[in-house]
């Protein structure tokens, strides 16, 4: 049984659940084992001169009424043992599943999707089994084998001795190979967890395999991951067959030793034998018998896989989380997104050296602001600390005037929106892509903010319009069209702060524009800010950062910058430079 933290409350939980459905078995065990012994007085009451008719009826209609208690006793323990694991599966995987939304961003940049999904799927199939067949097994192996034993040993003590010894020492060979099945199982599910890596890769890159003609190679390698699960599972098996192989030979060699003594007895039936009812009875004890003992070993081998699976589990759930809210947090409402940055240092907690030094500026409450710099200036890091993604130390980030490290993560994650480089969205319809941040988005909910974006036309020309699902990712749209509709979905939860991480890359100049331009319409007394790499994308800002090599070397508008800052002069020559020769070669071409 499973008895860590993370599992032991569900005994407590879900209490009443098994204590009834452990009665309803252990009663049914008995009442199944009342067969045999009317069969077998059947058989005697048959071998009389003149056989007793209403004792037979009496016998046949006792063991009708037994077979209809064993049946509604069955659906009862199954609808109460079985019922709380799946309860306990379900309450399980939502723990999970909130503890892995609590993890920072540190824990995923480890981690890979394929090995994480093994612990939803794989390892939770796992302790289901456990909570559910597990006990039922446990307890119906105990007790049914209890009973089979003592009504065996009642009718004749010796055969039940003899019989018992070929069980027993099967039953100390399985608690030794427990270990053994426990550690294969446990290198069997880390093999799954690298297939599933492998193949989540693959599939969400199957387009870069195909542009670089790397099908043969992957297959090759997915070989090579699939023969050493193979292998695993060979192993693992090897164990189990040999499991059932002993319980076998263990069994027909019970079955020969009270077959031949029976037999015996019942010949010697005067010399304080056994009747041939009574032979029959005790067989049918015997071949009952034979569901606790499989059971036993099957108990056996489920709590070595549940074991490997909870101890995966609880290191899941016992990561500790890097980010989370100071102990006297502050819930602050109304915020209206002024930002002050001082003296920020930042290093990555796996870095080697500060990717922020010693930052510090101001952004005033409807203030519109570029940060611009070039890659790997520290822009988006600046955007994570921002949004409470990494730990702080305290007084470097100021939220309207509060320590943003004394602020709750919902109250700053909830005033304001973001669109990251990556675009990303969910495999789901545009309409619920863009109306993300609302409960139930409605058409008339995302329509102004798509055109906004200037998405809008480009959601009409498809056949299902906002009701279009979209692939993994957003595969079946365009770079542009993922970018405006990430910024659609910004836009629609209608933030007191707006930041826009490298969003426009994707679009030409004109839609670039357009968008600019409605966000400077529709964000007046709102702050906004925009992450670029283009100067087209903040030369009409009300302020600009510039940074670079994680330091502030610039601040001001884009004519201020123009007269004092080198850098961002020949940012600006570059970029205008690399215009006129895509303009250039734009026009040879034609």
């Amino acid at each position: 049984m499973l008895l860590s933290k993370h599992f032991r409350k569900y005994y407590l939980k879900y209490g009443l659940y098994f204590l009834v459905g452990i009665a309803v078995l252990i009663a049914v065990d008995w009442l199944q084992l009342d067969i045999p012994k009317l069969v077998g007085g059947i058989i005697d009451t048959l071998k009389q001169t003149n056989p007793d008719v209403d004792q037979i009826e009496s016998s046949i209609i006792r063991i009708g009424i037994l077979a209809a208690s064993i049946t509604l006793g069955r659906f009862l323990w199954r609808y109460t043992i079985f019922g709380a694991s799946r309860r306990i599966e379900y309450e399980l995987r939502n723990v999970m599943f909130g503890h892995a939304t609590k993890l920072s961003q540190s824990f995923y940049s480890q981690e890979k999707v394929g090995g994480l999904m093994t612990y939803f799927i794989n390892d939770l199939e796992a302790i289901r089994m456990s909570f559910g067949p597990g006990i039922l097994m446990l307890i119906d192996g105990m007790m049914l084998g209890g009973f089979a034993l003592y009504r065996m040993a009642a009718l004749n003590l010796r055969l039940t001795i003899y019989a018992a010894i070929p069980m027993t020492i099967l039953t100390v060979a399985l608690v030794f190979i427990r270990k053994t099945i426990t550690k294969h199982f446990k290198e069997r599910q880390e093999s799954v967890e690298k297939l599933s890596d492998f193949t989540q890769e693959n599939f969400s890159g199957i387009t870069v395999i195909k542009a670089f003609v790397r099908e043969m190679k992957e297959a090759m390698l997915f070989k090579t991951r699939n023969l050493d699960l193979y292998d695993k599972n060979i192993k693992f098996m090897k164990y189990i067959i040999i499991i059932n192989i002993a319980l076998g030979i263990a069994l027909n060699l019970v079955i020969l030793v009270i077959i031949v003594l029976g037999s015996l007895l019942v010949i010697n039936h005067e010399e304080a034998g056994l009747t041939a009812g009574q032979l029959t009875e005790y067989l049918g004890y015997f071949f009952t018998l034979i569901w606790p003992t499989m059971a036993l070993s099957q108990f056996i081998n489920i709590q070595s896989q549940a074991k490997a699976s909870a101890e995966r589990i609880t290191k899941f759930l016992d990561h500790p989380l890097d980010v989370s809210d100071a102990p006297e947090v502050m819930d602050v409402e109304n915020l209206k997104g002024e930002l002050k940055v001082e003296h920020l240092t930042f290093q990555y907690p796996d870095g080697d050296s500060p990717v922020l030094k010693d930052v510090s500026f101001e952004i005033k409450a409807g203030e519109m602001v570029g940060i611009l710099g070039r890659t790997g200036s520290g822009k988006s890091s600046l955007v994570d600390l921002f949004l409470r993604i990494y730990n702080l130390e305290p007084g470097m980030i100021y939220l309207d005037g509060h320590d943003i490290m004394k602020l709750s993560i919902k109250s700053v994650r909830q005033m304001m929106g973001y669109v990251p480089q990556d675009n990303f969205l969910f495999s789901d319809t545009i309409i619920n892509n863009i109306g993300f941040a609302m409960d139930q988005p409605t058409e008339q909910d995302v329509t102004e903010p798509a055109k906004l974006s200037d998405v809008y036309e480009n959601i009409m020309e498809f056949k299902e319009q906002f009701n279009t699902i979209l692939g993994e990712r957003g595969v079946t749209v365009s770079g542009g069209q993922k970018q405006r509709i990430s910024i659609a979905r910004a836009l629609a939860k209608d933030p007191e702060i707006l930041i826009l991480d490298d969003s426009v890359s994707a679009v030409d100049t004109k839609t670039e524009e357009a968008i600019i331009k409605n966000l400077h319409r529709i964000r007046k007394g709102r702050t906004t800010i925009f992450i670029a790499h283009r100067i087209s994308t903040v030369k009409r800002m009300d302020k600009i950062i510039l940074l670079d090599q994680g330091q502030v070397v610039a601040i001001g508008s884009h004519k201020e910058l123009m007269k004092t800052s080198p850098l961002y002069q020949d940012m600006v020559k570059r970029q205008t430079l690399e215009n006129l020769v895509q303009g250039g070669v734009v026009n040879e071409g034609l």
